[in-house]
């Protein structure tokens, strides 16, 4: 969906499809999930609509600061995973996490974090991410 793309160029698709929102205009492709997502986070609004402020701009994690949009494009990933029930079981995991966080935005967060733990794992191993760990992950009691 949005792979391929160095930085800058993946925060216009950001910018683009807020824009378009805002004015009205149809969304396509990956547009309409990326405003679906950025509509459940207001706090990225004035951020998504000054695409100066952010299109080159690093957030840093030793500074308590979090990447609005690595925080975007870990739900869109997981709404692709969704979509697809991929890996299997996904679907049963997130319904599950639903009920226990008491929302699915709730849900979604949990889920990043097991996400985040499993691409870590990886980058620190230098190996493929490993589904199962992700899957164990979100096994564990909230």
């Amino acid at each position: 969906m949005l792979y391929g793309q160095d930085r800058r160029e993946l925060r216009q698709v950001y910018f683009r499809a807020w824009r378009k929102h805002g004015a009205g205009e149809p969304l396509e492709g990956a547009e309409q999930l990326i405003v679906t997502v950025a509509l459940r986070h207001p706090e990225y609004h004035a951020l998504l609509a000054r695409p100066e402020a952010g299109e080159d701009r690093d957030w840093l994690p030793e500074l308590g600061e979090a990447n609005p949009f690595l925080h975007m494009g870990l739900h869109i990933a997981i709404e692709e995973q969704l979509a697809i029930d991929q890996p299997p079981g996904i679907r049963l995991h997130y319904a599950r996490l639903c009920r226990q966080c008491g929302d699915e935005h709730a849900a979604q967060h949990r889920m990043m974090e097991c996400l985040g733990e499993m691409l870590w794992r990886a980058g620190r191993e230098g190996v493929q991410p490993d589904t199962q760990v992700y899957l164990d992950c979100l096994g564990r009691p909230v």
